[in-house]
């Protein structure tokens, strides 16, 4: 068996889940998320668990399993916790303003950049230099860190952009200069 797909999920207190055919929804104290999976995965309810089998052993089905399991579980601390990622501007100048529910981007472009935040995603600001995006579907919160991220990907040259928090980025070496003295 798959070892992540074999493993239950526990239901906190506070969290329900609804299974018809194929189709998922959690609730809980951050929200409400719905999704629908291959209808191969049989996913049953037992107690406060949920467990995910599959049909037979084929390379396909262990695959799913393992896949289906994770969205299951990322739901779950979706609605309960929920998911951010944190984006963190690099550069002389570079800064973030929040505007409503919206965030304005001064990164080195002749003109600023207003970011709209997806549906089920929110836009918070941690000081001029840092943007967090909260939200309590995984694959969203994600989507749209990714979105805004790529308004300016990291230089590599001299590392200024926007980058994730905790993400290395690799500097090359600028053009190498002449040789000491004049060449004849």
């Amino acid at each position: 068996m798959s070892r992540i797909g074999r493993l239950p999920i526990a239901i906190p207190s506070g969290v329900t889940v609804n299974i018809k055919d194929s189709q998922v929804t959690v609730k809980g104290p951050k929200g409400e998320i719905t999704q629908t999976f291959l209808p191969v995965m049989s996913i049953k309810q037992a107690e406060n668990k949920l467990i995910v089998e599959r049909p037979s052993d084929s390379k396909e089905n262990k695959a799913l399993h393992g896949l289906t399991r994770s969205i299951l579980n990322n739901m779950v601390i979706g609605v309960t916790k929920g998911w951010d990622r944190t984006l963190e501007i690099v550069g002389v100048g570079f800064r973030a303003e929040k505007s409503g529910k919206n965030v304005v981007l001064r990164v080195g472009f002749s003109h600023t950049v207003e970011v709209l935040p997806l549906p089920g995603v929110s836009l918070d600001l941690d000081g001029p230099n840092r943007v967090k995006v909260m939200g309590v579907n995984k694959e969203t919160v994600g989507e749209m860190a990714a979105e805004i991220r790529a308004i300016r990907p990291p230089d590599a040259y001299k590392g200024k952009g926007i980058r994730y928090v905790g993400e290395q980025v690799r500097i090359k070496p600028g053009k190498a200069g002449k040789a000491v003295g004049k060449g004849k």
